[in-house]
C-alpha cells in the first residue's frame, strides 16, 4: 500500500512546468508569495500564497512550511526521533502516547483500511522494510520472507485508545509507513494554516499532490493542474510529458503510481505500492489520480484504488461524494479511465 515520498506524475502547466494559478476575480487587490521549490518530507514542496499585501502573503507561505515540516518530524519513517518512529521501535511493548495529529492521520487510517476493506493498510512497514533491503541487495525476496513480513501486517493488530491518544501493536514485528497519507495530511494542514494566517488563496505541492483555495495570482484565469504521461516517463522522456490537463477550484488532487518509483530486482518490475494480500507490490494500473475536496482523502484513496484494481476501485470511488478518478492501466493496453463526472476537471 505504502507510496514512498516521491516525485509523482502531477506537475504544474507553465513554460517551465512549475506551478501557476490561474483565476478570474475583479474587484480585489491579490498579491502573490512564492516560497520556490524546497525539499521536505523527502520531495519537493511548494508553495503559493495569495493575499491583499505582499507582508500576509509571505507570512502565509512561511507558516504553510512551518505545518508540513511539522507533518514530517512526526511520522517520517526516516527520522529516528520522529514519533512514527518511536511508536514502531515500542508499541509492541506499551501503548505509546502520541500527539493529536499523529492520532488523527492513525485514527483516519483505519477507517479508510476498512473502507477499502484491507487495501490501504498502514501496517505495511515489515513488507516496505523487505523490499527496501531486497532493493540494496538485489536479492528478490523469498515466499518464506514474504510470508513472516505478512504475517506482522494488519490493521486489525493496530490498537487506538482514543481517551488516552495511544498506540499499541497486539504482536511483535510490526511496523507503521504513513507514506500513503501523510503528504495529503500535511497539505491539508498547510492550507488551514494559510487560511488562517489571511491568505484568500494558496496552492501547495508536495510531490505532485496538490489543494488549491480561493484566489490565485491576479491576471490569472484558473488553477490548472498537468498530468504526467506515465508512458513517456517509462521512456526516460526529460519531464515526462503531458497527458492531460486538470482544471481545479477549491479541490486536491492526488495521484499514485508505478511508473516513477519501482525498482528492478532479479529482472521483475516491483513498484513501491505494497499490497498486503500478496504480499509484493500492486500491479495493474500505471497510475491512478483521485480529486477530492480534501488532499488526505485524495492521497489515500489514491494509493488504495492502486491496490484494489479498476474496476473494484472505480466502484469504490462512485460511491463517494465529491470525489473522481483517472486511472492509466498498465503498458501494453495503456487504457484511461475515468468516473462519471471525472470530464468536468479536464481542460479542453
Amino acid at each position: 500500500m505504502n507510496r514512498i515520498y516521491s516525485r509523482t506524475m502531477v506537475i504544474f502547466v507553465c513554460l517551465s512546468l512549475a506551478a501557476v494559478s490561474f483565476f478570474s476575480c475583479a474587484g480585489r487587490d491579490r498579491i502573490d508569495a512564492d516560497s520556490g521549490y524546497q525539499m521536505i518530507m523527502g520531495t519537493f514542496v511548494h508553495v503559493v500564497a495569495v493575499a491583499e499585501d505582499a507582508g500576509t502573503a509571505k507570512k502565509c507561505v512561511r507558516v504553510a512550511l512551518e505545518e508540513i515540516r511539522k507533518v514530517d518530524d512526526l511520522m517520517s519513517d526516516y527520522k529516528s526521533d520522529s514519533e512514527i518512529s518511536r511508536v514502531n521501535r515500542e508499541a509492541d511493548k506499551r501503548a505509546v502516547k502520541v500527539s493529536e495529529s499523529t492520532y488523527e492521520v492513525l485514527q483516519r487510517s483505519v477507517e479508510f483500511s476498512k473502507m477499502t476493506g484491507g487495501a490501504f493498510d498502514v501496517t505495511v512497514g515489515p513488507l516496505v522494510a523487505l523490499f527496501r533491503k531486497s532493493k540494496e541487495n538485489k536479492v528478490a525476496p523469498s515466499e518464506e520472507q514474504i510470508a513472516l513480513a505478512r504475517s506482522k501486517v494488519g490493521f486489525e493488530k493496530l490498537k487506538l485508545d482514543i481517551e488516552n491518544k495511544t498506540v499499541q501493536f497486539s504482536g511483535n514485528g510490526m511496523l507503521l509507513d504513513l507514506g500513503g497519507i501523510a503528504k495529503g495530511y500535511a497539505i491539508d494542514k498547510a492550507i488551514e494554516a494559510a487560511q488562517r494566517c489571511g491568505a484568500i488563496g494558496a496552492m501547495v505541492d508536495i510531490g505532485g499532490d496538490v489543494r488549491c483555495f480561493g484566489l490565485p495570482p491576479a491576471g490569472k484565469d484558473h488553477w490548472l493542474i498537468g498530468l504526467q504521461d506515465p508512458n513517456s516517463a517509462i521512456e526516460g522522456v526529460e519531464g515526462g510529458g503531458l497527458l492531460l490537463v486538470l482544471k481545479l477550484t477549491n479541490a486536491a488532487i492526488a495521484t499514485s503510481g508505478d511508473y516513477q518509483q519501482f525498482v528492478f530486482i532479479e529482472g521483475k518490475r516491483y513498484s513501491h505500492i505494497m499490497d498486503r494480500r500478496t504480499g509484493t507490490s500492486a500491479e495493474g494500473l500505471s497510475s491512478v489520480t483521485i480529486i477530492a475536496d480534501n488532499a488526505t482523502d485524495a492521497d489515500a484513496l489514491a494509493t488504495s484504488v492502486n491496490v484494489m484494481g479498476a474496476e473494484k476501485g472505480l466502484a469504490l470511488i462512485e460511491k463517494l461524494s465529491g470525489t473522481e478518478a483517472i486511472l492509466i492501466t498498465s503498458q501494453p493496453k495503456s487504457e484511461i479511465i475515468k468516473t462519471a463526472a471525472a470530464e468536468k476537471y479536464i481542460e479542453n
